[in-house]
């Protein structure tokens, strides 16, 4: 086994487990934040005078966007699957965990766009994927 296989193989297994690397750690982190935080987003909005609630309410949910976005300039940098990092994929799937945050405000565009981006980016593998096969017949 030469250095640079050695090297894949480790990059592939730290892809895999833990935070990984590169874009699979930022699409890692923006999830692991953006998504528990609408815990301490409904503390917050407990604890401040009722005029504000609805403006920590809509800079969460601003942030909601800003993390799907995110999913999107990632799936833009790397939009062939054959040039993806391992695991990337995956990663960019788990987008659709914004639903989740989204559906507990009432935030109707995340609910929307987060179940359509995990199924956007299903369905582009799998075109991908089957194109690939008829090719090599």
């Amino acid at each position: 086994m030469d250095l640079n296989s050695a090297q894949r193989i480790a990059e592939a297994e730290a892809a895999r487990t833990g935070l990984g690397t590169g874009p699979n750690r930022r699409l890692r982190l923006t999830l692991i934040i953006g998504m528990p935080l609408f815990l301490p987003v409904l503390g917050i909005m407990i604890l401040v005078p009722k005029p504000l609630m609805n403006d920590v309410l809509y800079v969460y949910e601003a942030g909601i966007i800003g993390c799907l976005l995110h999913y999107v300039w990632v799936f833009a940098k790397y939009p062939r699957y054959a040039g993806r990092p391992p695991y990337l994929t995956r990663d960019l799937a788990m987008g659709g965990g914004f639903f989740l945050p989204s559906l507990f405000f009432g935030f109707w565009p995340g609910m929307i766009a987060a179940p359509a981006w995990a199924l956007f980016v299903g369905v582009a593998y799998a075109v991908e994927v089957t194109r690939g096969r008829n090719d090599h017949h």
